[in-house]
């Protein structure tokens, strides 16, 4: 395992990245004043944009729902990245060679460079076999998609090339483009043998299989030829880069919709996710060569924003907490053995999970072809929980009019009810149980469930009580603060990772109320534009903000340096402000950082560059004046409940204060 990334290079990372370039390439942003600039939010449906980016601090926020954070924050986010991976995936982009602490070392295949070669080689390999199937030689790679419905344009749109039939075609054209032997072999693209390396694919069509982000680390390929003795479906070995127990075919389509509708649907080939893509279920996924896993069930879990808490549940109304993963298996003993092992992963992650059964044994892609994509999106509208399915497809083995039927059910249903891990869920499904049993003794079958349960826990269940060893391994904790940056928690550290439940965001006062609003404004230009802001204030006492928020976010700003600082890390960075807002955001109490975040991108009412140094003046000022007048009013209060004669040296002093505060006021209006 690699050890935790070195806390430099991860700020030089969020240094170097441009959010402006990473968020664009996401969401159109249009400029939204001096520094700013705002586009639709990729984190929820919105007709006006809500999305602010400010490149100078490095940080972007949506006033809609609230997402906000630096440029790690963004990739975490919209990829549905660990920390350590979004900071790799940056790292990689920007050209910036990770270091690890602790005596860890890179993830193999992370040597200086050599990750982004072999990310190179297989995009050179995709652009190859996506011209190859325009060739007369792939006639019959044209002639299998045309067979299923594809056309050319979905054929662009999912990447599908041909692999010619030659020995070295790809070989000789990545030596081509300067790719050597060793690269070549470490990539999976190409296989060794005892007379040398040759095209791993020949005579195939090629699905490019992509991480989250969209960078392509492997192929599937199927066969065309009866001459091929090789397996019907052939899939890029284990390399550096692919590792079929954390890749989802059509992830980086999908990624977005399953975002929004928080859904999954698992399918079981490529074509099928191409049809369902097609019919208008955008959500769909396949596994490559392997069952459905625990590393799966975590990259989904990250995109449909499971907390990973308790198990999900169905409402009343129909709506269910968590997000949906369905499983489309075929109605025969093959699909409810698969349902099965879905069940066992089902207890790893807390998502309500579905089957979508088409009884007349057809996958979606031949469901398209014989009943049109409204039969595709029918089947996903019907799914069924999958503890429903794998309970009902247990209870088909017996005959259920007979005693001894009904009894051998139960013996065999029971375990499978005492597996579900969700104790909310376990009452319920031992109820529905003795119904579809027909058995009226619900305390026999109550005690027959808890019986399986005390002498095993099948399907993956684990007793609520007990912790649950590998979520709860220290060294398993991943992803920390809300800000995006390590903790010493673990959160650069590779392995799986626990995502955490968001912390509670500080609460603002009121817009209308106008002194909140100076005091939110003022913060606004200290972080934004502190290059402007005059020296009162630093001089600002710990009690000028009078929101509690407000007063939150200026604590972090004082124990970050002040605008001396501010002003110093502006001027190692002419004309950005993201080391001052990170060292801010480093300040601040968990709840606040978001807060800090938001008042960082807000935009501000002055849209004028000449203008600027004047309105910031101003508006600092202004704050400077609202302290004076709150000091005047509380010295003049205390002035008119002292008594002269009991202590006149006492008023004296509380007098020669209030004309020194009404003086300083009145130069401040002055200068103003």
């Amino acid at each position: 395992m690699a050890g935790r990334i070195r806390r430099e290079d991860v700020e030089a990372v969020r240094e170097r990245a441009r959010i402006e370039e990473i968020v664009g390439a996401h969401v159109s942003l249009r400029p939204a004043g001096v520094g700013s600039m705002k586009g639709l939010c990729p984190f929820h449906d919105e007709r006006s944009p809500s999305f602010h980016v400010r490149p100078q601090v490095g940080r972007y926020h949506c006033f809609g729902c609230g997402e906000g954070g630096d440029v790690i924050a963004f990739v975490m986010k919209v990829d549905g990245l660990a920390f350590a991976e979004a900071v790799e995936y940056l790292a990689g982009r920007v050209g910036i060679q990770l270091r690890y602490e602790e005596g860890g070392a890179p993830r193999p295949g992370d040597e200086p460079g050599r990750r982004r070669r072999l990310l190179d080689a297989h995009k050179v390999a995709e652009e190859f076999y996506r011209e190859q199937l325009t060739t007369p030689g792939a006639a019959a790679g044209r002639a299998f998609l045309a067979e299923r419905g594809f056309d050319r344009s979905a054929a662009e749109t999912f990447g599908v090339g041909f692999a010619p039939q030659g020995w070295d075609g790809l070989l000789r054209h990545l030596r081509g483009r300067g790719f050597t032997e060793a690269e070549l072999v470490a990539s999976g693209l190409v296989s060794q043998g005892q007379r040398g390396v040759y095209d791993r694919f020949r005579g195939r069509l090629v699905w490019p299989i992509r991480e989250v982000t969209g960078e392509t680390v492997g192929f599937g390929a199927r066969r065309l030829f009866d001459e091929d003795q090789g397996p019907k479906y052939l899939n890029t070995p284990e390399t550096p880069l692919y590792r079929k127990s954390q890749v989802l075919y059509g992830i980086d389509l999908a990624k977005r919709d399953m975002q929004r509708e928080k859904r999954v649907v698992v399918v079981e080939g490529y074509t099928d996710v191409m049809a369902m893509h097609l019919s208008g279920v955008g959500t769909a996924v396949a596994t490559c060569g392997t069952a459905f896993g625990s590393d799966h069930a975590r990259i989904v879990r990250r995109l449909v924003g499971d907390s990973g808490s308790t198990g999900g549940v169905q409402l009343a109304s129909g709506a269910s907490v968590g997000g949906e993963i369905i499983f489309t298996f075929d109605g025969d003993a093959a699909g409810q053995k698969a349902a099965l092992r879905a069940f066992g992963e089902d207890q790893s992650f807390s998502a309500q999970t579905f089957v979508a059964v088409e009884r007349s044994g057809l996958d979606p892609c031949e469901l398209r072809q014989a009943k049109g994509p409204d039969a595709v999106r029918a089947l996903v509208a019907g799914r069924q929980p999958l503890y429903e399915f794998v309970i009902r497809s247990t209870l088909e083995s017996y005959d259920l009019r007979t005693a001894e039927g009904r009894v051998g059910a139960l013996r065999a249903a029971a375990p499978v009810v005492a597996g579900i891990r969700d104790a909310a869920l376990r009452p319920e499904y031992t109820r529905l149980l003795a119904g579809w049993l027909g058995i009226d003794d619900q305390d026999a079958v109550r005690r027959a469930v808890a019986g399986a349960r005390s002498t095993g826990r099948p399907g993956g269940g684990r007793d609520e009580g007990r912790p649950d060893e590998r979520r709860g391994r220290p060294d398993d904790r991943r992803g920390g603060r809300a800000d995006g940056r390590p903790d010493d928690r673990g959160a650069a550290r590779g392995g799986p990772d626990v995502v955490h439940v968001p912390v509670a965001r500080m609460p603002v006062p009121d817009r209308r109320d106008p002194v909140a609003q100076v005091e939110r404004t003022a913060l606004e230009v200290v972080l934004q534009l502190p290059e402007h802001v005059p020296d009162h204030f630093d001089d600002l006492a710990a009690d000028a903000f009078a929101a509690p928020a407000y007063r939150a976010v200026h604590e972090a700003v004082r124990a970050a340096g002040g605008v001396a600082a501010a002003r110093a890390a502006v001027q190692a960075a002419p004309g950005a402000s993201t080391a001052w807002v990170d060292a801010v955001v480093e300040q601040a109490a968990e709840p606040v950082r978001a807060l800090v975040t938001e008042l960082a991108v807000a935009p501000l009412p002055e849209d004028r560059p000449e203008s600027l140094p004047g309105y910031v003046r101003d508006v600092v000022l202004r704050l400077v004046e609202i302290g004076y007048t709150r000091h005047i009013a509380d010295l003049r209060g205390r002035l008119q409940r002292m008594d002269p004669g009991a202590d006149a040296a006492g008023y004296q002093a509380a007098f020669a204060e209030l004309v020194a505060l009404e003086g300083r006021r009145r130069t401040l209006r002055e200068s103003a």
